[in-house]
This record gives C-alpha cells, structure tokens and sequence, in this order.
C-alpha cells in the first residue's frame, strides 16, 4: 500500500536522499516545506508534490488533508531541517497523525527524548530515526565478530573522519553550536552510535580537544578503547591523499586492522526506509546512548596532549 509523505528541509543537503528513498520504496511525496525555494530536485522524483516556504502554510494543508478522507492522510513525516528545529518538527508531525522520520541527530539533548516519548504516548504515533550505519555490511560484519569472540578483550579503536567544508559552514547554522551542537554532534553523532552498537555500553568519556572546526577524544566501551578526531578542516586530510584532491578522510581501524567501509553507503536511506515500513526501524531508545555522549562532548573540559589521545592531534594541539 502506497504511503504518503510529507517532508520538512526540502532544500537540505540530505533531502534528496529522502526523496529518492521514498521514490525506491514505492511511495508518494505529497508536500514539502523549506524556507528556501531552491528545491528543484523534488521535480526528479515528485513532481506533483506541493510546496511551501512557509511553515503556516505547510501546517493548514497537513491538517486539511488530515480532516478530508483516509487515503489523503499524511502517513510519515521525514525532518531534514536544521538540528535544533528537529524536536519541534517532530511533535509537529506527531500532532498531526502521522509518524516522523528524522535525521541525525534526533535531538541535541537527552532531555528532549523524554518529552517526545510522552508525545508518543498521547498520540500513539511513533518516531524513527536514520542510524544508516547499523544497516552497513561492514558494520554489521564487525558486530558479529565481536560479539562471537568470547575473551571478553577490548579491541583498540582508532575512528577517523575528515569531511572537509569551505567557509559558507561556520556562517550557516551549522557553524552555530546552540543550533547543530558543535561538531562531535553534527557529524560524529552516528559514529558513536555505532560504537555503542558494535562495542556495547559506554564507560568513560574524555575530551581531549574541541573546536568549531574539529574535535577529538577518548572512549571507553564495555569491549573497546577508541580514540576519536572529527574534522571539516581540509588540512587534516593527510598529505598523500589530499596531493592526489580528496577532500574526505574516513578510517576505522581496530587492533591494528583497517575496516573497510567506504562503499556501500549510497542506498543506506533507502534500506532504513524499507525497514521502518516493515515495523522494524530504530526509535527512541536506541537514540538515547549517542546522544548522551555528544552531550557530554559538548559540554566536558578538554584535556589537551593528556592520557590517550588521537595521533591527528599533535598536529593541531602544540
């Protein structure tokens, strides 16, 4: 049965992810909202679809399509909005009958995910959320690995990634802690979701630098010791690979191994989509452990060259 959609960040860099996603499983885009009109992507895939720059707007036609009959109803709503409008917009769509799927980061505080469960509970809605590594083969491979090695040893864990960005990021939102959380949380945040999936609870949590443009640290799982540093810095891609163009550094080593994962991400919305439709997707609760440590990330001192630190960091910290 045909699903109806409605999406709020039609402008987005994700966005267009979404869409192709809601395109690949069958179903309809029937309104999207973005401040910004740059949004003609939405005529590759559902051209059809409504449009609105403002939210008022957005908000009068959900709720007319919500009183007309049952097959106009809007079933999901999918948020690409900015980081901190998230909690909002998924209330919104909560309230208006329909379930919301969000971007990472669900929320910037642990708090937040409390209130929204209790709006789960009054509307009998449901959130789902994209942890699209979770879904990734390689990750997967690893978490059996793990969880089949019964010595209970902790792997060393070194987790990379450098995406660099050009000045138009720190004068975005992006660039504004109050609004994406910093960096840890913007473009860490399901990095450490996987830890926690693949190497179990989290122990300790140490921070040993943090700045607009990058940030790295130490931490402890029940089955692993990782040392983290998060850049969009592109003088920290490393040398020989930046003289070659690449602007983008990912790496995952543990005990000395190199995971490799850089493919298989471009159909990752679409396989979490399909489980979301198939009653299976993740919720709530199993945001809570990532978002309780870029929380703390956020708001820990920094330790400097101190303990055990990420090697990218003696070329930042002198």
């Amino acid at each position: 049965m045909v699903k109806n959609f409605a999406l709020i960040g039609a402008a987005g860099y994700i966005a267009p992810r979404h869409m192709k996603a809601m395109t690949e499983t069958g179903n309809e885009l029937v309104a999207a909202l973005d401040k910004s009109d740059s949004v003609g992507i939405i005529d590759s895939h559902f051209p059809d679809a409504q449009f609105f720059t403002e939210f008022e707007r957005f908000d009068r036609y959900i709720d007319k399509l919500k009183r007309g009959p049952r097959a106009k109803n809007i079933d999901y709503v999918s948020i690409c909005s900015p980081n901190y409008l998230h909690d909002s917009h998924m209330r919104f769509a909560l309230r208006s009958g329909a379930d919301a799927i969000c971007e990472k980061p669900l929320v910037l505080n642990p708090w937040n995910i409390e209130g929204l469960q209790e709006i789960e509970q009054d509307t009998g809605q449901k959130i789902h959320t994209i942890l699209q590594l979770r879904l990734h083969p390689a990750i997967l491979a690893l978490k059996d690995d793990v969880a089949v090695n019964t010595s209970n040893k902790k792997y060393d864990v070194d987790l990379t990634y450098v995406t660099s960005r050009g000045s138009w990021y720190l004068q975005s939102w992006k660039g504004d802690e109050n609004k994406s959380g910093g960096i840890a949380t913007n473009i860490g945040v399901h990095f450490f979701d996987m830890l926690q999936f693949v190497f179990g609870r989290l122990q300790d949590n140490f921070v040993h630098h943090s700045s607009p443009t990058k940030a790295a640290g130490f931490l402890e799982y029940e089955r692993a010791r990782v040392r983290w540093f998060l850049s969009i810095d592109i003088n920290d891609v490393p040398d020989s690979q930046r003289l070659k163009g690449q602007r983008t550094y990912r790496s995952i080593t543990y005990d000395g191994q190199e995971l490799e994962f850089s493919g298989g991400f471009t159909d990752l919305h679409t396989r979490s989509y399909e489980e979301i439709l198939a009653g299976k997707g993740f919720g709530l609760e199993e945001n809570k452990a990532a978002i309780e440590a870029v929380s703390t990330i956020r708001h820990a001192p920094q330790l400097g060259l101190q303990g055990d630190y990420h090697p990218f960091l003696q070329k930042v910290v002198r």
